[in-house]
């Protein structure tokens, strides 16, 4: 398998920008304190599930909906570029229930980790780079959200209110950039 680490190091960090588990942190401070104690290792497990899931059977669906890949990239980089301006802004254009009794699967695994953004971001990726470097960069990625969701309490003190601020609108700005790449990629083909 040979591997190409560019593409790979922009497919890890264009799905780590979508994800935002760092941006989610408050979101997910607060459901623990509701919660008690988070399962990490079912919240990461599940979430990986539905990402592997959307990632072989997600073309199918489309098939089945009359869609193709290059449009469904088209329409994800939309969601992506609307999740970067959330970010930015610090809008929701993206409501989701927060109900601190539901278990693991919602609303950690679906939607804070595995939600419409990602798994449109994971369809968009497939249409523009090779199976092996997104199937990767979702294990490098689980990695990630294993560690910080096992790390909430410290990143909460390490990085203070203003630094979780700082971070989600520079993965903002990152997000914005991506789509724009994504839709100018895409787009053309659809108009033939």
């Amino acid at each position: 398998m040979d591997i190409d680490y560019k593409q790979l190091l922009s497919v890890t960090f264009t799905l780590f920008a979508v994800i935002d588990i760092i941006g989610s942190t408050p979101v997910l401070i607060s459901l623990k304190e509701k919660m008690g104690e988070l399962n990490v290792v079912r919240a990461t497990v599940i979430s990986g599930a539905l990402m592997v899931l959307f990632y072989f059977l997600g073309e199918e669906l489309l098939s089945i909906l009359g869609l193709d890949i290059r449009s469904f990239a088209v329409g994800g980089s939309i969601v992506i570029f609307i999740l970067g301006l959330e970010m930015v802004l610090g809008l929701e254009f993206f409501k989701s229930e927060q109900d601190g009794k539901a278990s693991i699967v919602v609303p950690i695994a679906f939607p804070l980790i595995a939600g419409s953004g990602t798994l449109t971001t994971i369809m968009s990726l497939k249409a523009n780079y090779p199976g092996s470097s997104v199937l990767i960069a979702i294990l490098i990625n689980l990695v990630i959200v294993f560690i910080v969701l096992k790390s909430l309490s410290f990143i909460q003190r390490l990085l203070g209110r203003a630094g979780l601020i700082a971070v989600r609108k520079f993965f903002g700005v990152i997000l914005l950039a991506i789509a724009v790449k994504i839709f100018a990629t895409n787009a053309p083909g659809l108009l033939e």
